[in-house]
């Protein structure tokens, strides 16, 4: 009689008791240094399944062995349960509403404060979301304005998708909802892979940051927060919000992800831009 049994099964079968998710993230905590109690639960919970049925793992004891006994496996669990996938251009609909009405707004700001402009991106996971920004700004400003480039940071916790984010590979996947054009001028093929275009590239810098302490970088007039607060509590998310709106000066716009919207005292430091596509404008 064999053990292995499909995904599918696994799926089914697999139940991670609180009792269990906390004996996991004592194994983090004393042997990586990473907490989970900042998290929810049913993410986390979530992202530890999929390790589990990935080591045929069919109940938590047998994981927690495992955790104990592999390093490997340590790593594999903490970088799944940090990583965060993207694409270019994600909700293409949000960067229209950058390219038309945001962008000029701080142009605008820009030109009559003489203050260069810098932007940030948090959680940027594998670049693209910053990258994307990048796109649209050197299209903009040859085009239209003619203005130095903007700086472009782009943050998140995990070191080694830094690492992949600057060597700007991508599966084209990753690409569908870049327009063949901008394909054509930014992109090359790299094997399987597209290759994104040196101009490109050099406008974004990598920082491993913490989002919880958003609140002790420079200050920025762009923050890019999509799809990152979903995984955090409710009192995180109200720490990682006060965070970025001590960066942000006044005038200074927060976009968050779709399913995400301003929570606790912190909702009286913004102006409403555009609820569809969750603009907010730091008063």
């Amino acid at each position: 009689m064999t053990n292995i049994l499909s995904a599918h099964t696994l799926t089914d079968s697999l139940d991670i008791s609180d009792d269990a998710l906390a004996e996991i993230s004592l194994v983090l905590e004393m042997r990586r240094n990473f907490s989970m109690s900042i998290y929810k639960d049913k993410c986390m919970k979530r992202r530890i399944a999929i390790r589990m049925r990935s080591c045929r793992c069919l109940d938590t004891a047998t994981y927690c062995n495992l955790l104990r006994q592999s390093e490997h496996e340590l790593d594999l669990l903490k970088k799944n349960l940090t990583i965060h996938v993207s694409q270019f251009f994600r909700n293409p609909s949000m960067f229209d509403k950058l390219q038309t009405t945001v962008l000029p707004y701080l142009f605008q700001q820009s030109f009559a404060h003489q203050e260069p402009l810098r932007f940030c991106s948090f959680g940027c996971a594998g670049g693209e979301e910053a990258y994307s920004l990048g796109i649209i700004l050197q299209q903009f400003l040859t085009d239209k304005l003619q203005l130095p480039l903007p700086a472009i940071h782009a943050y998140d916790i995990d070191a080694d998708i830094l690492e992949t984010a600057r060597q700007a590979e991508y599966n084209e996947d990753r690409l569908k909802d870049v327009t063949p054009s901008t394909i054509e001028r930014y992109f090359a093929p790299l094997g399987v892979r597209m290759k994104l275009a040196a101009d490109i590239r050099k406008m974004v810098t990598f920082h491993q940051q913490n989002i919880m302490d958003a609140g002790l970088l420079e200050p920025c007039h762009l923050a890019l927060c999509r799809n990152t607060l979903i995984y955090f509590t409710r009192p995180e998310q109200e720490k990682i919000l006060r965070g970025i709106a001590h960066i942000l000066p006044a005038g200074g716009i927060l976009v968050l992800g779709k399913s995400e919207t301003l929570v606790g005292e912190v909702r009286r430091l913004f102006a409403t831009i555009c609820p569809v596509e969750r603009i907010y404008r730091r008063l």
